[in-house]
């Protein structure tokens, strides 16, 4: 712990006493920005491994649920992640971690695809190794992880103790790394990836770092994806016993711009605009190019009011407006 990761540390908890008192005053906000979060966590989480679906996408797909008309891999993941969030941020101070538990969560990740039920739910039984995928389908080995069998199952006894061992180490370094350890073991035939950001969005929410709800951890990874990998490589590299201060930087910097994002979120809610403004407001700006059907849909206003509000916020200058007719949409001004 050096003074640039105790001053990182300091802005995530300086942010906590700001968002604690947002909470105690405009609770009616919230749930927006919490599902609006959640559609861009799946979204983006799935996206990682491979998923093609948008984000819109995703939120018809939620929208329209069906088990018997989930056939493609890609809606499966999006669901089985969906059900996945929906058990943890349920009551998350009163699930243990442990190996029941993480496989549990496993199971429910991939239940919905046929392809995985042989080894859902189980430790890897074959070798595996980490890759990155790219856009244009291409991928790169970048770790070879445990091995299979007594490696495995010893070594996430080992992590699982040590996360739940009483110390002093600061909740958010524990969190970032076990999360490594989890990934550098890779105890799961796949779906390793999608289940560590579900286990940081469990463990934040456990050590009462709420705002993690409001805001999509894994659109943050997904939009630094190759910096992602790159400090999980670099520590992996000189594995064992090797130094993981690049993750944890990694892994810090990426919780302080939510923070920071989420930051104006709350300066926007805070503002003068009325409960209906602010409420089409948050979900154009979460939502870039949105249609006045759409945000009709979204936030249950009138469409003549929302009209009318679209118009207010343009005068403000909070959003403008892009298009003729029909491909007319809204988006927030830059750097809102």
């Amino acid at each position: 712990m050096d003074w640039n990761l105790l001053e990182r540390l300091r802005q995530i908890e300086k942010f906590e006493l700001t968002w604690l008192d947002f909470k105690k005053r405009e609770s009616s906000s919230l749930q927006q920005l919490k599902t609006l979060a959640t559609i861009q966590s799946i979204g983006s989480s799935t996206r990682i491994e491979g998923s093609k679906l948008t984000n819109n996408q995703v939120k018809t797909l939620l929208a329209n649920i069906d088990i018997t008309q989930i056939e493609d891999r890609d809606s499966q993941e999006v669901v089985g992640y969906y059900n996945t969030l929906d058990i943890i941020t349920e009551n998350p101070k009163d699930i243990r971690i442990n190996e029941s538990t993480i496989k549990n969560l496993h199971n429910v990740l991939l239940k919905l695809s046929t392809k995985d039920e042989w080894h859902r739910g189980q430790y890897k039984q074959h070798s595996n190794a980490v890759q990155a995928q790219f856009p244009d389908g291409s991928t790169q080995i970048i770790f070879k992880t445990t091995e299979p069998g007594f490696a495995t199952e010893d070594s996430m006894t080992s992590a699982i103790r040590w996360l739940n061992a009483k110390d002093e180490i600061n909740p958010i370094i524990k969190t970032a790394s076990f999360i490594y350890e989890f990934l550098s073991i890779h105890p799961f035939q796949d779906g390793n990836g999608r289940l560590s950001r579900i286990l940081t969005t469990l463990l934040m929410l456990k050590n009462g770092y709420n705002w993690i709800e409001y805001i999509s951890f894994e659109h943050e990874i997904e939009r630094r994806k190759k910096d992602y990998y790159r400090a999980l490589r670099n520590c992996q590299a000189r594995r064992p016993n090797e130094d993981i201060t690049k993750w944890i930087e990694f892994f810090l910097s990426s919780l302080i711009n939510l923070t920071k994002k989420l930051s104006k979120k709350l300066e926007i809610s805070q503002s003068d605009l009325s409960p209906k403004q602010k409420s089409i407001f948050i979900f154009i700006n979460n939502n870039p190019e949105s249609k006045t059907g759409e945000i009709v849909e979204s936030v249950g206003i009138p469409r003549a009011t929302v009209k009318r509000i679209l118009n207010a916020l343009i005068e403000s200058g909070l959003i403008e407006k892009n298009g003729k007719g029909a491909g007319t949409n809204y988006r927030a001004k830059s750097g809102i």
